[in-house]
């Protein structure tokens, strides 16, 4: 029984084997055929339907392209556009292939894009502006960028701009012809053809070249990215100085954009969806186009007269540049900003400006009343901002009378001259070596006595402050606007060149000299803003250029409203003894009707060892309820009663006859 049991133990032990070995078999072989056909379907995803996937999978991705907006229009005060954008139309073209002679696809295309540009040329041929230059094949098919080297393949590329309505029409009507050619609105920017104050307009420049140079365009550029509507092309006009750059983001508007397929190659596929620009807001300006005309054409006609008539027994050839700011006493509104020689800013039109034009323009393109790199320069290299002269002494004896150095009823002997320095070794003298006599601070202002200005101010602080003397100078100059910005609503704005700060010299040197204007360097904007602060009795007020921001349809986007940025506080009769003392006798203003506060000065600088004049002058009317300051400089213009003087009388004569310096304009009304 036991080997019976045996061998049908071992019988049993064997089958189970056998199906153990079968089974496992069998799982090895399903495995390996899974495997076997995940590896073929990989292989044929990989290089067979790899492309055709990977083309519908890229097709998913959306590019939004940026259409730059209609830029806002600048207008002056009476309506008149001085700068203004003009809507044309554009032929672009979205390229539908590779078209790139690096590539093996784009080369067997090329001969397809070569085909479309001779026909574009062809309808341009036919149908375009007979009087414009035509456009070659080579021009079309640049502006195709079939290299990519402008723009990446998904991009519209512009062919031509300012079409016809020939051009329009032919193109719509043959679309099927032309593949991936759209016609869209553009705008081309445009200036008056008066030449209204050009540099403080502004003008534009490519968006490439501003956000490699601009700071304000380099940071712009650095956080790019979210919102299509405020992306940049690189093609897109941008505003480059002036209330062009400084208004930037009010008048350029929203983009419009279109959302574009692309696929693997970076390339345009499907139809794409449009969304309309916004056009940008539009600026309403303080400038007075009349009064900004009669300052510039003054400026111009003095320079012309100095060159011919003798002045201080000589002629002045050198004096070839002038600035004037009108500034209103109570609003702050500049009515005029003058810098003169000016040039037309439409040779910035494209956004460049050809070699030729440049060196036409490159001494004067910028903004001499707020900068020293200004229009042009004199014959001797001199800047716009220059030493004050005698145009700080009303300020000097309000120093004097509010630190108690004298009283309104103080007698100075005017000697003709003032000693000051260890031993009494250096001395400053009055213009043309006059002695005036007995004076009170107010005739020390109408004789434009340096020796009180010396004695009485200068050597006083320095007695008693010290050292401390240049710093209680330099307060006093801020407050009425010298040395510090005077928050025009203009980019670059310069603040002045402080010589009292110059350590080389020693402090009561320095003090002396600042006394009588020979000390610091200001802005013509500067000097203007100080005429208006000594005529409102110490308000200073924030000079502007905008005085609203409205849309497109009129309706009111933001109203700037006249803003105090500091007020002095000194005595009535201080303020009336330094007012009643600005009285010089200028001939320029012999018959002008109203009584007005003024200050003639004539700065000196130095060049390679002798002095040369420097004309300046700045004048409030009326002398009660004053309504404008004004403030002139003609750099080696001489003495400035007749060199600087003149050309304000011009400006308040232009703004009485647009407003009336009693209220009341002059201008009669056209007749209906």
């Amino acid at each position: 029984m036991k080997s019976i049991y045996s061998k049908n133990s071992s019988d049993h032990d064997g089958r189970l084997q056998r199906h153990f070995n079968i089974r496992l078999n069998v799982f090895f072989f399903s495995a390996f055929a899974i495997f076997t056909v995940m590896i073929i379907r990989l292989a044929i995803l990989q290089f067979v339907e790899g492309p055709s996937l990977a083309e519908q999978g890229m097709e998913l991705k959306v590019k939004d392209v940026p259409l730059p907006p209609i830029r806002g229009t600048i207008y002056a005060a009476g309506g008149e556009r001085l700068a203004y954008s003009i809507s044309v139309q554009s032929l672009y073209i979205t390229l539908q292939k590779d078209y790139s002679s690096s590539t093996e696809r784009g080369r067997e295309n090329r001969p397809e894009a070569v085909a479309l540009a001779e026909r574009l040329k062809s309808g341009f041929d036919a149908h375009g502006d007979p009087n414009s230059a035509p456009m070659t094949l080579e021009d079309i098919i640049d502006a195709m960028d079939l290299e990519y080297r402008k723009a990446s393949g998904f991009e519209p590329r512009r062919i031509k701009m300012g079409l016809t309505r020939q051009e329009i029409a032919y193109f719509l009507e043959r679309k099927e012809r032309f593949p991936g050619i759209e016609i869209i609105e553009e705008s081309v920017r445009h200036y008056d053809q008066d030449r209204v104050a050009v540099q403080t307009i502004g003008y534009m420049r490519k968006y490439a070249n501003a956000s490699t140079t601009w700071d304000y365009y380099i940071e712009l550029k650095a956080r790019e990215g979210s919102d299509p509507a405020l992306q940049y092309t690189e093609a897109e006009n941008v505003g480059y100085d002036g209330l062009e750059l400084y208004y930037q983001n009010e008048l350029r508007g929203k983009n419009g954009f279109k959302k574009i397929s692309v696929n693997s190659r970076n390339m345009a596929k499907g139809i794409p969806e449009w969304t309309a620009p916004e056009k940008g807001y539009d600026l309403h300006t303080t400038l007075n186009k009349n009064v900004q005309l009669a300052a510039q054409q003054a400026i111009s006609d003095q320079l012309k007269w100095l060159h011919s008539n003798r002045v201080s027994g000589r002629l002045h050839p050198d004096a070839k540049t002038g600035y004037a700011v009108a500034m209103e006493v109570e609003t702050g509104n500049i009515v005029a900003m003058a810098s003169m020689p000016d040039y037309d800013v439409n040779v910035w039109q494209s956004g460049g400006i050809s070699a030729e034009d440049w060196k036409r323009i490159e001494t004067n393109y910028q903004n001499g009343t707020i900068t020293p790199i200004s229009s042009g320069r004199s014959g001797h290299i001199f800047e716009s901002t220059v030493y004050l002269g005698s145009t700080v002494k009303p300020l000097s004896v309000l120093i004097g009378l509010n630190e108690g150095f004298f009283s309104t009823n103080t007698t100075y002997n005017d000697k003709g001259i003032a000693y000051f320095g260890k031993n009494n070794s250096s001395s400053v003298r009055n213009s043309g070596r006059y002695a005036y006599g007995s004076m009170r601070p107010s005739r020390a202002i109408t004789k434009s006595s340096n020796a009180f200005m010396v004695d009485m101010v200068g050597k006083r602080l320095y007695s008693m402050h010290r050292s401390e003397g240049i710093e209680v100078w330099d307060r006093y100059m801020k407050e009425f606007g010298l040395g510090v910005s005077t928050g025009i609503d203009l980019p670059r704005e310069f603040h002045g060149t402080l010589d009292y700060r110059d350590e080389r010299e020693t402090p009561l040197a320095r003090l002396v000299y600042a006394s009588f204007g020979q000390q610091a360097k200001y802005t013509p904007l500067q000097l203007a803003q100080y005429a208006a602060t000594l005529a409102s009795r110490g308000k200073r007020m924030e000079p502007h250029l905008v005085s609203r921001i409205t849309d497109s349809n009129g309706n009111l986007i933001k109203e700037i409203k006249p803003k105090v940025l500091n007020e002095v506080n000194f005595k009535k009769e201080h303020w009336n003894e330094v007012i009643g003392g600005m009285k010089t006798e200028v001939s320029a203003f012999n018959g002008f009707p109203y009584d007005f506060a003024r200050k003639t000065g004539t700065s000196q600088q130095d060049y390679k060892g002798h002095k040369i004049d420097n004309g300046v002058f700045i004048a409030f009317a009326p002398r009660e309820n004053p309504k404008l300051a004004v403030a002139v400089v003609v750099p080696e213009g001489g003495f400035g009663s007749t060199s600087a003087a003149p050309i304000a009388r011009k400006i308040f004569d232009a703004y009485d006859q647009e407003y009336g310096l009693d209220g009341v304009p002059k201008k009669q009304k056209p007749q209906n």
